[in-house]
């Protein structure tokens, strides 16, 4: 009887999480059990709930344990469960009726199967849901890698390489966000989670705007076309020495996919990066959460069968076969994550950011180190530093954003072996940010830096983007770090209005900034993030600076005050849940480390 107000309760959860920004079989609903479906409805309606999910007190959501475990006696009804998760949904307006009923629907059996498997309590889940007032909310317990009994080689810094050294320049693209259903014209204010769709329900009237050709400030994702123009603007800036994709393909109507239409959108991408990069540019690709659906269910692979996600793991193999050799395949269709050669002297490690997703409910079932991921990467780097090679890190998730055990155990390898890994890059947020590593025993010597490049999609408000690194080349004694990096922009105010009625093949992107002239850098070292962090806390000018560059030159108002502490406060660590890098700033936001930073589901 619990678990299956948990099961109701935590659907809500999700749906709550990726909306606002369920193995099993159905089985048919008896005379018993429609009247109290329709009990609990009655209930749930006494309590007119109208706002949204943020109102819900404590003792609510402790009601609504109490008479959905009376109402829903029946285990066994699958069915049943996900019919009042999406009534609940519908009163509780956490999203318009149809997306609800969906919703509940899509996420119906692997929610449920996930939490079968699974321990939460009605505590635990109130809390999740409401907030730390309603209980104690850390479902994971903590767990440790185990890091080999080799001691950590000598600390070096890597000076600025000498004038005239080899330079590679990389092509970095995440969040692309193809809408299949994005149509010109049609609303761009719409009641739905995503808009610039022919069935888009308009939020108001009369109708203020409406979607761009190009793409639109407002939460829509974007039309093939901006993919193919971005696709062809960058191989026109090439030659690429390789290319870095940290994923998210499909648009964000997760309440309406199909595994089918996951899989062409992955194809279809794919296969336009090829084709207009070119059969000798190598690409190292990276699992979004966006990628399966529903969104963010990704199971360790000790789940087999239909609920696997060994669907999408395949059909990415398949398509990513030309530019990574076998053995990554090997561990991509086991578990999405991989290791390959880049350059000798170079290799790339490509983790699935989903096994520390705060969102991904098949961690419900085991969250200590899913798949064996950061064992498996300490293993790889050990080699690495045998080897005297250096390693690339990319993911879509950043670090600093995932379930804290996970997150500080990442930090403590990453601290374990700073002088092989010499770069670290993630997407996800949108927006164009990075998190800083600091030295675990005093917290103060910048040891590394996880870049987080923009988005390709416009979701929400944004231009669209894409980033190039410079990195130090390959020659030897190279440290293979950041020496720079640049952000072009497709400025949709000006294409989409000079392009309104006559619009053009394709538009031409533009460079947005570059960090070294932005900044007053002269690399782009740990080091330097960190003296720029302390210029944003004396110098507003430069934090505001940031502020437009962080949206992709779109942003309506300044970042002052508690806006601007939490997010330094963010940029101090790549880790979770880590409030003591913040003592260094006022003593007004010393609690700033204890927000969490909202993000794109």
């Amino acid at each position: 009887m619990k678990q299956t107000a948990l099961w109701t309760v935590c659907f809500l959860f999700y749906a709550c999480v990726c909306l606002q920004s369920p193995p099993g079989t159905a089985h048919p609903l008896r005379d018993e059990d429609r009247r109290a479906d329709i009990k609990f409805v009655d209930a749930i309606s006494k309590f007119r709930v109208g706002v949204s999910w943020r109102n819900v007190s404590c003792w609510l959501c402790e009601a609504v344990f109490a008479i959905v475990d009376v109402a829903l006696m029946n285990e066994a009804n699958v069915e049943r469960v996900a019919q009042a998760a999406g009534e609940t949904c519908v009163r509780l307006h956490l999203a318009e009726e149809h997306v609800c009923r969906q919703i509940a629907e899509l996420f119906r059996d692997d929610v449920i199967n996930a939490l079968q498997r699974s321990v939460l309590s009605p505590s635990e889940a109130c809390a999740v849901l409401v907030g730390r007032a309603c209980g104690h909310f850390d479902i994971y317990a903590p767990w440790n890698v185990t890091l080999p009994p080799r001691p950590k080689p000598p600390v070096v810094p890597p000076p600025p390489p000498r004038p005239g050294s080899p330079q590679s320049r990389v092509l970095f693209l995440t969040d692309v966000h193809w809408d299949q259903e994005y149509v010109a014209g049609s609303p761009a204010d719409c009641k739905e989670p995503l808009c610039c769709r022919n069935d888009s329900v308009v939020s108001r009237w009369p109708l203020r705007r409406t979607a761009g050709f190009w793409g639109t400030y407002s939460k829509c994702d974007l039309p093939l076309r901006t993919v193919e123009s971005l696709l062809e603007n960058a191989a026109r800036d090439g030659p690429w020495d390789w290319v870095y994709w940290t994923g998210d393909i499909p648009a964000h109507n997760v309440w309406a996919q199909t595994r089918d239409q996951q899989l062409h959108e992955l194809t279809v991408v794919s296969r336009l990066i090829r084709k207009y990069l070119g059969p000798s540019v190598t690409v190292y690709p990276a699992v979004g959460n966006h990628e399966s659906t529903p969104v963010n269910s990704f199971p360790p692979p000790f789940i087999h069968g239909n609920q696997s996600s060994s669907w999408l793991y395949n059909t990415m193999a398949e398509e990513w076969a030309p530019w990574l050799p076998p053995d990554a395949l090997h561990t991509l269709r086991r578990a999405g994550f991989y290791t390959a050669p880049v350059q000798p002297g170079l290799r790339v490690v490509s983790l699935n950011m989903n096994y520390c997703a705060k969102e991904n409910f098949w961690l419900l079932v085991n969250s200590t180190d899913p798949a064996d991921q950061l064992q498996w990467l300490i293993g790889i780097l050990q080699q690495a530093e045998d080897k005297g090679e250096k390693v690339h890190i990319i993911g879509h998730i950043p670090p600093g954003l995932c379930l804290k055990s996970w997150s500080w155990n990442y930090y403590h390898i990453v601290n374990r072996y700073e002088g092989t890994i010499a770069g670290q890059f993630f997407g996800h947020t949108h927006m164009d940010e990075f998190q800083m590593f600091y030295d675990e025993e005093t917290l103060t010597r910048p040891l590394g830096v996880a870049f987080i490049a923009p988005s390709a999609t416009t979701y929400i408000n944004l231009n669209p983007g894409y980033r190039v690194y410079y990195m130090d080349g390959h020659y030897p004694g190279s440290s293979r770090f950041v020496l720079d990096h640049e952000t072009y922009i497709l400025n949709l105010t000006e294409v989409n209005s000079h392009y309104s009625h006559s619009p053009a093949p394709s538009p031409k992107w533009t460079l947005l900034y570059r960090a070294s002239e932005a900044y007053g850098l002269n690399t782009l070292f740990p080091a330097d993030w960190d003296k720029l962090i302390g210029r944003f806390l004396t110098e507003d000018l430069v934090f505001q600076k940031f502020w437009y560059l962080f949206h992709k030159g779109h942003v309506s108002e300044p970042c002052v005050n508690t806006c601007k502490t939490t997010q330094v406060c963010y940029l101090l660590s790549g880790r979770s849940d880590d409030p003591s890098q913040c003592q260094r700033l006022p003593l007004d936001v010393k609690e700033m480390g204890k927000t969490p930073k909202k993000t794109l589901c």
